[in-house]
């Protein structure tokens, strides 16, 4: 019997070359500290992640292909991924291979802040939903952290109807503590006096970047222009064009996954097949 052909988002040999210690490390761990390890995981790690990395194509967890995993386990290790953090260091992990790569210190020293509002799917509690009156969207937003190579740093989902200063604080607040060498950012006008004042206290000094009003059309901002290039980058995934999880942190895991797989990507000198290739 012939082995199934795999699937464009399937992992590479090399790819998972890249990934594979961090999780195997994480299977290790939860085991050794079971009080009953019974009988070996029934799936490997690799099969589970390319289930996982299906579900770009925006698909309901319960319609994956049946050369997967069963959805339920599939599921239930995203969410055991996202509580333990595995996306945020497997990010972390390849978001400093490339900058080595380019030339640059493991750890950036600069960052740039934005944020995207998205419609959101029925499955979506109302709770979690909101309304932009800016961009006349109802639904979630999404508030980046980048480097100036446009590389992930930190992601905050909440209901498109908090301010992008709400949001932005608390983000500047948890780079100050997970990437203390940062001591430069970049945002537009709409991270007013609380971001500027609160990342000052932090050590942290926000230059806001403005559009000149003259300016007609799309012009690239200076600094600006790389987080929103990496929130373009993001809605190649098909999952992010709309906001599919129930939870916004699952919104958020969705988001690390999606630079995960580019990241990756680009250190292997793999392509990248969007929604717009099929």
């Amino acid at each position: 019997m012939t082995e199934p052909r795999p699937y464009p988002s399937d992992l590479s040999d090399a790819r998972w070359a890249l990934i594979e210690p961090v999780l195997t490390a994480w299977r290790a761990e939860r085991r050794s500290g079971a009080l009953d390890i019974g009988r070996p995981p029934e799936h490997d790690l690799r099969t589970i992640c390319n289930a996982i990395l299906y579900n770009r194509t925006s698909i309901p967890w319960r319609y994956l292909p049946h050369e997967y995993p069963p959805w339920q386990t599939a599921y239930a290790y995203f969410a055991l991924w996202q509580k333990d953090g595995i996306f945020d260091q497997l990010t972390g992990l390849l978001r400093r291979h490339v900058r080595t790569a380019a030339g640059r210190d493991p750890e950036p020293t600069a960052c740039v802040i934005d944020a995207q509002s998205v419609k959101t799917s029925p499955n979506v509690p109302a709770t979690s939903q909101g309304y932009d009156a800016g961009k006349k969207i109802a639904g979630r937003k999404r508030s980046i952290v980048v480097d100036t190579l446009g590389l992930l740093l930190a992601v905050l989902v909440t209901a498109a109807g908090i301010s992008d200063s709400a949001a932005g604080l608390p983000l500047l607040t948890q780079i100050a503590a997970t990437q203390p060498a940062i001591t430069k950012a970049w945002a537009d006008s709409a991270y007013r006096t609380t971001v500027i004042d609160g990342a000052a206290a932090l050590g942290i000094d926000v230059g806001v970047v403005r559009k000149d009003p003259a300016t007609k059309g799309f012009t690239p901002l200076p600094r600006r222009w790389v987080a929103e290039r990496t929130l373009g980058w993001l809605m190649l995934h098909r999952r992010l064009t709309r906001d599919y999880e129930a939870l916004p942190t699952r919104s958020e895991a969705m988001i690390h996954i999606a630079m995960i797989d580019l990241i990756a990507r680009r250190l292997t000198g793999e392509n990248t097949p969007t929604w717009r290739d099929t």
